[in-house]
């Protein structure tokens, strides 16, 4: 239903479907909109101001009086292309509040509120209008006042990285100073979204926003004695402060508040997801969630390197480099990644990915470079044709990689050729990467400028019937939806760094579900099996989970593209764990959250696309713990075969990190699981009808 309301209140105030959380709106004295949120009888978000300032005009924050108040009730089920379930239910009330400032010229402004029975999201959006057509936002006024001094997983609010460990502590202890920066050091204060909060009085809220486009991400800044976050845009290379550029009839993305007072409704929650746009892709089945190998793991641990040649200095135009001396570790030859085809075919894998195949990584990184690469010329000792016809003979594809150095504009400029010679060669899937300072030289990788570049490079690929993968980009909001050929993408700290840094804790995989995986899938790398010994330069490193955790890691951290990142050798000597990774599904018709609580443990049960199959995924942080599952998720009447890849006897993440056992065992809907979760450990459970 829709009510416009002829005599406006200063005050608005709606309950969401099941009259779980209550959102109040209302003008201060001065014409400042605000905002309150309660769950139930506790307080959410004290009041706190929205607003948008602007640059040379005035800002859309104050001396509004309220022109119209519109209503509705949305109720819908869509099923998305891939996902963690079949059907999502869109269920809201809404609330848009038409704003004018009777002093700027009449300026308006609609505050639109989306409120589900797990959150609510809003957004800013600015009409056509006399007076308002060109505009940049300076800074963003949107507030999220909470009233105690919250738990708090965060990561620092770099403009250009997401790869950091995350902090556990009380929003008045936030200080990012003694953090080691990637790219650009955050203020003190400053945070990433999707920021995850426990109150002592059993709230679990997340903050985040959806549907990033044509805008700037959102940073929050933490006040550490009022507990209030202030939002703070990433700028763009003028110098001049300038967040954002747009035109009207304009909207900015939706902030996102996501509570309940239990720890897995937060993670099935789809507010984010129904708060984004329905596909623009319109035939869709081209798209195929995938697993994957790949010629990657063995250059991060110097096994083998990317670059050809150790020449340096290197041209792209005008070098010959079938005259380049090989250094004679290169990993992208046509013999080694037929190996990695041949594995990949052997064990019912569909993708190989292969990074260094292409010329210019000799000096790729560091310089800030425009021209360096063309991503269609490959080196001589990689045979795109013969790699070809061998792939499609073993019924494998080979995935795509183009690294840009951040040189983005070279990238646009080559991105119609190099999308070509995908489809030429057989290449349905592209991991893009972002390593570096941004060309145009001064952009963040979090700015508007990038934010349209990804959301370009998702409509171009999808316009050549190409799934993208992207690493370095900002963290998703949800466009997944929009475009389900984005399958995947890294922003955030993943299994790479046990490679080149002191790694992840085991806290790490149980925090990333409640905070990065909160706006979208991601690329993590799991299913490395050589937990220790493997990296010869610094032979004290080791990945920190077991080898059952890194199975689990296939459930607990949802991607339809999923990466068995080990090398085959390492494999072949774990064949009866490996065998999870072989059947373990990347599409779901159901999830349950069985259990979860941020920074200690998660365990995941989910339906496979299609089949009356079951799989579970459970893990810890450094503490060893048993986790209860019940069976009443499946069909009752039915016998099922459990296999249980548990962390065997001494396992810990640190000690004894490989050693595991698999048991089998008959299971129904009355059963319940008891697994023994080691230090650092985990355990995933394959279920399927018995005789099958």
């Amino acid at each position: 239903m829709s009510a416009g309301l002829s005599v406006p209140a200063l005050a608005q105030t709606i309950h969401s479907p099941g009259n779980k959380l209550t959102l109040s709106f209302q003008l201060s004295p001065s014409g400042e909109p605000t905002y309150q949120l309660h769950f139930g009888a506790k307080t959410v978000v004290n009041t706190s101001k929205l607003g948008l300032l602007l640059q040379n005009q005035p800002g859309l924050d104050q001396g509004f009086q309220v022109a119209r108040i519109d209503s509705t009730v949305h109720d819908a089920t869509w099923q998305p292309v891939w996902g963690e379930v079949k059907n999502i239910r869109n269920h809201y009330k809404e609330l848009a509040v038409t704003l004018a400032q009777p002093a700027a010229n009449g300026h308006r402004m609609v505050l639109r509120f989306r409120l589900f029975d797990d959150g609510v999201g809003f957004r800013y959006e600015v009409p056509q209008q006399p007076g308002l057509t060109y505009f940049v936002v300076q800074d963003e006024k949107t507030e999220f006042n909470l009233p105690a001094n919250h738990k708090a997983f965060w990561i620092p609010g770099d403009y250009d990285s997401n790869e950091y460990a995350y902090t556990t502590s009380r929003l008045s202890e936030v200080n990012t100073t003694p953090i080691k920066a990637i790219e650009k050091k955050a203020a003190p204060t400053r945070i990433q979204t999707p920021l995850m909060l426990k109150s002592d009085d059993g709230l679990y809220v997340n903050i985040h926003e959806a549907a990033l486009v044509n805008y700037s991400a959102m940073m929050l800044n933490v006040d550490t004695k009022t507990f209030g976050l202030t939002s703070q845009l990433v700028p763009d290379a003028t110098g001049t402060g300038a967040k954002a550029y747009l035109q009207a009839p304009e909207h900015t993305p939706w902030r996102t508040i996501v509570v309940s007072n239990k720890a897995p409704e937060v993670l099935a929650s789809k507010l984010i997801l129904n708060l984004n746009e329905p596909s623009k892709v319109t035939d869709t089945g081209w798209i195929k969630p995938q697993k994957f190998v790949g010629v990657w793991w063995e250059m991060q641990v110097s096994k083998a390197s990317w670059n050809y040649s150790d020449t340096t200095n290197i041209k792209l135009a005008g070098t010959e480099w079938n005259k380049l001396k090989p250094n004679g570790r290169h990993g992208a030859t046509t013999a080694n990644v037929k190996r990695y085809i041949d594995f990949a075919a052997a064990h019912h894998i569909p993708g190989v990915l292969v990074e260094g195949w292409n010329v210019g990584w000799e000096d790729w990184v560091g310089n800030w470079k425009e021209e360096v690469f063309d991503f269609v010329t490959p080196y001589p000792d990689f045979d795109v044709n013969e790699l070809q016809r061998y792939a499609a003979s073993k019924g494998v594809n080979i995935i795509m990689h183009h690294e840009t150095s951040g040189s983005v504009t070279n990238y646009e400029r080559r991105q119609d050729a190099a999308y070509r010679f995908m489809n030429e060669h057989g290449y349905t899937s592209v991991k893009t990467g972002y390593v570096g300072r941004i060309i145009p030289r001064g952009e963040h990788h979090d700015g508007q400028w990038m934010v349209n570049h990804y959301v370009r490079t998702a409509q171009k690929t999808a316009d050549s019937h190409i799934m993208v993968d992207m690493h370095e980009p900002v963290r998703p909001t949800g466009l997944h939806r929009t475009y389900p050929n984005w399958l995947a993408c890294e922003a955030a700290r993943g299994n790479e760094f046990n490679a080149f840094s002191e790694g992840n804790l085991p806290e790490h995989e149980t925090i990333l579900p409640f905070t990065r995986l909160m706006g979208g899938p991601m690329d993590y790398t799991p299913g490395i099996f050589k937990l220790q010994g493997y990296a010869a330069s610094a032979p004290q490193r080791q990945v920190h989970t077991t080898l059952a955790k890194q199975l689990a890691l296939y459930v607990t951290m949802y991607s339809p593209l999923q990466m068995a990142a080990d090398l085959p050798e390492n494999y072949n000597e774990h064949l009866d764990a490996f065998r999870f990774i072989e059947d373990v599904p990347v599409d779901w018709d159901d999830t349950r959250i069985v259990a979860a609580e941020p920074g200690d443990y998660l365990t995941i049960a989910r339906q496979a696309k299609g089949k009356n199959e079951w799989y579970v995924g459970s893990i810890t942080d450094e503490k060893a713990r048993t986790q209860t599952v019940k069976l009443d998720f499946l069909t009752p009447g039915t016998t099922y075969e459990a296999t249980i890849y548990a962390d065997g006897k001494g396992a810990s993440w640190d000690k004894n990190p490989t050693a595991y056992q698999i048991r089998k065992q008959k299971v129904n809907s009355k059963t319940t699981l008891k697994l023994q979760l080691a230090a650092g450990g985990g355990a995933a459970v394959s279920i399927k009808p018995a005789g099958k």
